[in-house]
């Protein structure tokens, strides 16, 4: 008698990466949304999809490197992204120096990219949420430049605003560089991500 081989999906998480945005057709393609933009990214070079509903996000596990990760979106729009990010975070037992996120920042031209090891919320709430909650700012993270916010205009209005279709092929091109800087920092080559994709 043949039994066939039940796929299971890993219990154990190594690495938790995190891309922030706003759920919803609304916000596709806001500046809000890189951080989805890159985690969409990497689930497609990896051949997943981010489908299943847990910790008040999408999620789906997968393996980068040799590394378990789970790879998430937080539904509960940018401002609460901590409430999802601590509940993966305590359910996995993941550490924060093993949680990189993935966000938006207007303090740098369009396409360029920031790793850091940890620090500040910088006034990025959802950053700020994620400290508060978890008590923490010792996660890695990756900023994503969304371009300067016009003098006349709003803070809010201007993240929540859509890329042009030539900032969004530039956005799609720092989102590869992202999964690239990503897999080496999941395998302990943050230094090396630094030096190659920080500008």
């Amino acid at each position: 008698m043949f039994f066939k081989k039940k796929q299971t999906l890993p219990t154990g998480i190594d690495f938790i990466i995190v891309g922030l945005g706003n759920s919803g057709t609304k916000y596709e393609g806001t500046r809000h949304n890189a951080g989805f933009m890159a985690a969409d990214c990497l689930a497609e070079k990896l051949g997943v999809r981010i489908d299943r509903i847990k910790f008040k996000s999408l999620v789906t596990s997968c393996t980068l490197g040799d590394k378990k990760v789970l790879l998430m979106k937080p539904s509960t729009y940018m401002n609460n992204s901590g409430v999802a990010v601590v509940e993966a975070m305590s359910f996995y037992k993941v550490p924060p120096e093993n949680v990189i996120v993935v966000f938006d920042d207007i303090s740098l031209d369009i396409g360029k990219m920031r790793i850091r090891r940890k620090g500040s919320d910088g006034g990025h709430n959802g950053i700020k949420n994620i400290i508060y909650l978890s008590g923490s700012d010792q996660f890695p993270r990756i900023k994503l430049g969304v371009g300067h916010k016009p003098e006349k205009w709003d803070l809010a209005d201007w993240v929540l605003s859509r890329f042009s279709s030539e900032e969004y092929t530039v956005m799609e091109e720092a989102a590869k560089k992202a999964c690239g800087a990503l897999e080496l920092m999941v395998s302990g080559e943050t230094d090396k991500a630094m030096n190659l994709y920080n500008s």
